[in-house]
């Protein structure tokens, strides 16, 4: 969950500095033509900053990934665990079709791993020392699975796009309603240009707005987790995916990935509500699995 939060909010940020960049240009007045708004000029602006923001964070998303948990990327395993990964992981990914991830284990001692990248062919998993010393082999090659399933199913560029779509609407209609304050409610006649009023309304709508777009997002990370486990069962076994399950259910601490990245992780925190969690509970995520076996 935390991983999503960061991400909305790193699109934000983005939005927010996009905004003040085009007033500072003059490009508002453009928009702005004979005291309406041009909303084709309007709808072209909102997507570019609204996918700014989203594209960036999925270009940097491997590179911050590695910094922000200390991961070391293994590339000359130097002893049968790390080689068990890197062969595993290997395997793996040719069986998906996909390009050979950079393989990573960081220092942690909750019970997680994640997968994140660009393209398919350009990814990272990484897992967590806690991950190694409480599952077994037959679990960790499930988790690994889940893993790889998610970059072979694109959802590190599927979450960017619906991000960059999400963000469209929320600057499309933030300027809307702050052009409504601006000459509804504050009378400004535009004649030199939007007032405070304006630029105002439109911050706090993007906030606002931010916060309910997020709702689409969580609900596609929710979805995506019930994939990644139908492939990683695919790819190491059912019975392993539901006792890879089984034993993150049986662990009684709550996950520590850096926000940037949680939500790519095996396993989440639960929400305020289950509109705001990335992750569906396990004993869900474990049903269906079973439900697929009959």
């Amino acid at each position: 969950m935390k991983r999503i939060f960061l991400f909305i909010l790193t699109n934000l940020a983005v939005l927010f500095v996009i905004n003040i960049t085009l007033r500072i240009l003059g490009v508002d007045r453009w928009l702005d033509e004979s005291g309406g708004i041009n909303f084709g000029a309007l709808l072209v602006m909102s997507a570019v900053i609204g996918f700014a923001g989203s594209i960036i964070s999925l270009l940097m998303s491997k590179w911050s990934a590695k910094r922000m948990v200390g991961a070391h990327v293994i590339e000359n395993p130097s002893d049968p665990t790390e080689r068990w990964l890197v062969d595993t992981v290997s395997r793996q990914a040719q069986m998906a079709g996909i390009g050979m991830p950079e393989v990573a284990i960081y220092d942690a001692p909750d019970v997680n791993a994640f997968a994140t990248g660009w393209n398919r062919n350009n990814a990272l998993v990484a897992v967590s020392t806690g991950l190694l010393h409480s599952m077994s082999r037959d679990e960790a090659e499930a988790v690994l699975a889940h893993e790889v399933s998610h970059v072979a199913n694109g959802d590190m560029v599927t979450l960017a796009l619906i991000q960059g779509v999400v963000n469209t609407f929320v600057v499309f209609l933030s300027r809307l309603f702050g052009y409504f304050v601006d000459r509804v409610l504050l009378k400004n006649d535009g004649r030199d240009g939007p007032g405070i009023g304006m630029f105002v309304a439109e911050m706090v709508a993007q906030l606002v707005l931010g916060v309910l777009a997020s709702v689409v997002v969580m609900w596609f990370s929710r979805q995506r987790e019930f994939r990644a486990d139908a492939g990683g069962a695919n790819l190491a076994g059912r019975l392993k995916m539901i006792a890879a399950l089984e034993r993150l259910k049986r662990n009684q601490e709550p996950a520590h990935l850096p926000e940037q990245i949680a939500a790519f992780g095996i396993s989440g925190g639960k929400g305020l509500s289950r509109l705001f969690m990335t992750h569906p509970p396990l004993e869900e995520r474990i049903e269906a699995l079973r439900n697929a076996i009959n």
